[in-house]
């Protein structure tokens, strides 16, 4: 009855002009320090935030959460000499859970029995074909593959990328997702422990 009158089209109105009144209010605030700034950044992606605002893309960028995840790259473990040793073992897992089966591997062979190593000769993921849904990352079991935090991956051309491309040190999956590096780095160290013992 109340919609006759007009009074739920007023409230909808109301609606948007709290909001708009709320943008300007939290403006003054922040005294034009809303924009352009870390905090206030790091305010307006938060729960605090009030009214309307835009993220002045390219300039401004929402911090990534650790939990973030688009296209996988492969993680390889630097040895003292600088040497890079990846934890893939080409057991293709990952291809076989990839709903879009954006991922090709080729398994290494050994040059003189002419046996496959566990080691992938060639690696490549298809960026433009893949979902983003973390499956490799979560189904592999030697923590080889991870979901990287780098968005802005717009090209002219296909981004068909291979292992040179995917591959980064476990340092750096460390500084994106810290919290998982830890907790991964604390169930191997647990895991290799317990072996010791089994085997003493």
């Amino acid at each position: 009855m109340s919609d006759m009158y007009g009074k739920g089209i007023l409230k909808g109105l109301s609606v948007s002009l709290k909001r708009f009144i709320e943008t300007y209010l939290d403006d003054l605030s922040w005294w034009g320090k809303r924009y352009h700034t870390d905090a206030g950044i790091a305010h307006r992606g938060s729960k605090d935030a009030r009214g309307i605002f835009t993220v002045q893309y390219p300039e401004e960028k929402i911090p990534t959460p650790e939990e973030f995840r688009f296209v996988p790259f492969l993680v390889y473990d630097e040895g003292p000499n600088g040497e890079k040793a990846l934890r893939c073992t080409s057991c293709g897992i990952c291809t076989k859970v990839c709903p879009p089966q954006c991922i090709w591997i080729v398994r290494a062979t050994d040059p003189a029995t002419g046996r496959p190593i566990p080691d992938p000769a060639k690696f490549h993921i298809d960026a433009d074909i893949c979902m983003n849904c973390g499956l490799c990352a979560e189904f592999c079991p030697f923590d080889a593959i991870k979901m990287d935090h780098d968005y802005e991956l717009a090209s002219f051309h296909r981004n068909v990328f291979d292992e040179t491309r995917l591959s980064k040190p476990a340092s750096y999956y460390a500084s994106i997702r810290p919290a998982n590096a830890a907790r991964e780095d604390a169930a191997r160290a647990a895991k290799a422990a317990s072996r010791m013992v089994q085997s003493e």
